[in-house]
């Protein structure tokens, strides 16, 4: 991961309602949510929600896709694996016994990252 790309991913979830937005997608797991559910989850505008994925969006730390009427959106949890890869990747000053952490691989694997 390049220097820019990480900037670009800590700036975006350096907001309370992006973080919390993002990490609710994170737990969803790779069938992600509805927007409309998120929202309520969150408890949310629509235009709020929206300036908000716009944000993560542009850092690619999630994705969605149309299905009929309903825009889901899921976490991209290959942008978050690097991003924490980049994070630890010079650990403990490279010793073996502090490797970086382990990626997160939801069970789920059906759904796009």
């Amino acid at each position: 991961m390049e220097t820019t790309t990480a900037l670009s991913a800590l700036s975006a979830l350096s907001h309370d309602t992006r973080l919390a937005a993002f990490r609710a997608l994170v737990q969803a797991g790779p069938d992600g949510m509805a927007v409309g559910a998120l929202r309520e989850q969150l408890d949310l505008p629509p235009a709020t929600l929206s300036a908000h994925l716009n944000v993560l969006r542009a850092a690619a730390l999630v994705r969605d896709e149309r299905e009929g009427r309903v825009i889901r959106v899921r976490a991209n949890y290959l942008q978050m694996n690097a991003l924490i890869a980049y994070l630890t990747e010079n650990c403990c000053a490279g010793a073996a016994a502090c490797g970086p952490a382990v990626a997160c691989t939801p069970k789920n694997t059906g759904a796009r990252a």
